[in-house]
């Protein structure tokens, strides 16, 4: 019997307030589902806390404060979202300035045999000595870092931290050549 007159008090209540709710949540979220979805979502957090309707509870009071407190998370969750794809959408946008700024920044003869071959020599050469030898046997002889340890009789890991360097220090010489720092590391 109590929970009929719940149910039917509940049922009262849906039917003289939902469309008061929405129109009140639809000023301030703009979209008409998301303000049908956030009223829902006020009653449904109603009809859990049933027990609230049978309390001397200003209940027009309870639900546009329910309603009200709902939309304001929901404006701050899509605040966020916007600015998280802004922040997404200008992160992409300076990568692609960037890498327009570095095409123009080319020279056309950049590409001749012995300029390259300049460029590379002078980013090798900025390398520590060892660190040198390990990248050259790597990535121009083309050894594996097994045959590298036996041979400088050093271990792996100190030759995956050279490499490391080497790449850290190369990225930073050739940033302004990027096919060229691209044709390096893939080599």
């Amino acid at each position: 019997m109590e929970k009929q007159r719940n149910y039917n008090d509940f049922e009262s209540i849906y039917l003289a307030y939902f469309s008061k709710m929405k129109y009140f949540a639809k000023v301030y979220v703009l979209s008409e589902e998301d303000a049908e979805n956030i009223v829902q979502d006020v009653f449904a957090d109603l009809w859990e806390k049933k027990e609230v309707l049978s309390m001397p509870v200003n209940l027009i009071a309870y639900l546009f404060t329910s309603v009200k407190n709902k939309c304001l998370n929901y404006l701050r969750h899509q605040i966020i979202k916007k600015e998280t794809a802004d922040q997404i959408q200008q992160t992409h946008r300076l990568t692609m300035q960037a890498s327009l700024n570095s095409l123009e920044a080319l020279d056309q003869d950049l590409f001749s045999e012995q300029e390259t071959r300049e460029i590379l020599v002078r980013a090798l050469d900025s390398l520590p000595d060892r660190c040198r030898q390990i990248f050259i046997m790597s990535k121009i002889e083309g050894k594996k870092q097994k045959e590298i340890a036996a041979e400088l009789n050093i271990s792996t890991n100190t030759i995956e931290s050279q490499m490391k360097i080497a790449y850290k220090k190369l990225r930073t010489e050739l940033k302004d050549y990027l096919p060229l720092l691209l044709f390096l590391l893939n080599l």
